[in-house]
């Protein structure tokens, strides 16, 4: 895109929204168009979208396209009225979960969904305390902000959130991998229930994604998190599972990230992908958590659950299901593992690989014996894979993590694109 074009839309930007407005990579993309997993700029170039989690079944898919349009030409209020559209999506969604997650509050975003859940956690135990690791992203309304330490909330922090580290596969808590990583993580969670307790905001809740996606997605075997639910519970407290991210067969072997790593949490949150780009999210929670949170808060939201949205996120979740989608996820969430694996036996930089179906990545490295982080060179890799038309990111305690997290409808094809163009990147970047 001409230069003059970005540059005035970026002082746009900056007038009417105000400074400080972020944007991916150094050249900053003009998208106008998309499709599956292609996107176009204002020049008419190409892009192969490797990052976008939130058009879920792809970009602009004609199924959930045209049921926003038909419901939309039909009619959009909200739950305060009687409608069947909110009410045939809860029964689809929760069919998903395991029994006892079986009702469903409707919202707009991730953050609501979030703020929502540390409030059921408040209402079912009376407390106040919330755990997160020290380098999670829960959203953004002045409650799950507080859960932020990459993002310092101005004002310092609330007395009654604490913090653990992130669990780390590559370099774990202890030194040792496996279980024990395991219960170095729950000791750490014991410790900070110790000291909620101790300020007299008790213990509430420990919220996680359980795949640790912004912690750089370890690489943790099922049961991993047993022994933190096991001090969790025997502390009165209770569980919250952010699964935006993992969410919705992304993982390939499961449908939720919690399911993956093998417990079942006591209140779940999704958001972003759920309707395919459309704002909607929802708490999922037994049906008592349910009862408890309706009584103590008057909660209601305009526009969440509306028909609009619940059809848009309907024919996503139907789109998942009728085109198979969790499996594509998982073969070729596979193959592309296989090809970043074999890309690591002709690049030192690349320290670590992992994932799970269509969210995978690889950790780079300055040094892979000592390990030591290579963060400059990471973002320079992104910002090269975007010059040759691949969009990615990076992520991680150290930003040294590529992240690769592509709509569902990804083909071995475009893997195959993917890895011949950070070949190419890697090997023209220079390792500092």
């Amino acid at each position: 895109m001409d230069a003059i074009v970005t540059e005035t839309l970026q002082d746009r930007r900056a007038r009417l929204l105000g400074p400080n407005m972020s944007t991916f990579y150094d050249e900053p993309v003009h998208l106008v168009r998309g499709e599956g997993a292609r996107l176009w700029d204002a020049d008419g170039r190409e892009y192969l979208d490797c990052y976008n989690n939130v058009p879920h079944v792809g970009h602009c898919h004609p199924v959930v396209v045209q049921a926003i349009c038909d419901q939309a030409g039909t009619l959009n209020t909200h739950t305060r009225y009687l409608h069947e559209g909110i009410l045939d999506y809860v029964e689809a969604l929760t069919a998903t979960f395991g029994p006892n997650l079986d009702t469903a509050l409707m919202c707009c975003t991730g953050s609501e969904a979030n703020d929502v859940a540390l409030r059921m956690a408040q209402a079912l135990t009376g407390k106040t305390g919330v755990i997160a690791t020290d380098h999670t992203y829960h959203g953004n309304t002045t409650a799950v902000h507080q859960l932020s330490r990459s993002n310092p909330p101005p004002g310092g922090y609330w007395d009654n959130v604490g913090f653990v580290p992130a669990p780390d596969s590559y370099r774990p808590l202890g030194g040792e991998a496996g279980m024990a990583h395991a219960r170095a993580f729950a000791a750490e969670v014991e410790k900070q229930i110790a000291v909620l307790e101790e300020k007299g905001c008790g213990f509430s809740t420990l919220i996680l994604c359980p795949f640790f996606a912004n912690e750089g997605f370890p690489d943790l075997p099922a049961g991993w998190l047993d022994p933190t639910v096991e001090v969790v519970r025997r502390a009165g407290g209770v569980v919250i599972a952010d699964e935006v991210q993992p969410g919705f067969g992304r993982l390939g072997t499961h449908f939720w990230g919690h399911e993956k790593i093998g417990f079942t949490p006591d209140i779940v949150t999704i958001g972003k992908p759920m309707a395919n780009g459309h704002p909607v999210a929802a708490v999922v929670a037994p049906r008592d958590t349910m009862e408890q949170f309706r009584s103590n808060f008057r909660y209601f939201n305009t526009f969440g659950g509306n028909p609009v949205s619940c059809a848009a996120a309907m024919a996503t979740l139907r789109v998942v299901q009728e085109e198979n989608l969790q499996a594509n996820a998982a073969d070729v969430g596979a193959y592309a593992k296989s090809g970043l694996q074999e890309l690591a036996k002709r690049h030192e930089c690349i320290g670590d690989v992992r994932g799970s179906g269509l969210f995978f990545g690889a950790e780079m490295v300055l040094d892979r014996t000592t390990r030591e982080p290579a963060t400059a060179f990471t973002k320079q890799v992104a910002n090269g894979m975007r010059q040759r038309g691949v969009l990615l990111n990076f992520l991680g305690r150290h930003y040294n993590v590529l992240k690769m997290r592509p709509p569902m409808v990804f083909s071995r094809a475009n893997v195959d694109q993917v890895i011949e163009t950070l070949d190419t990147v890697l090997a023209e970047t220079p390792l500092a």
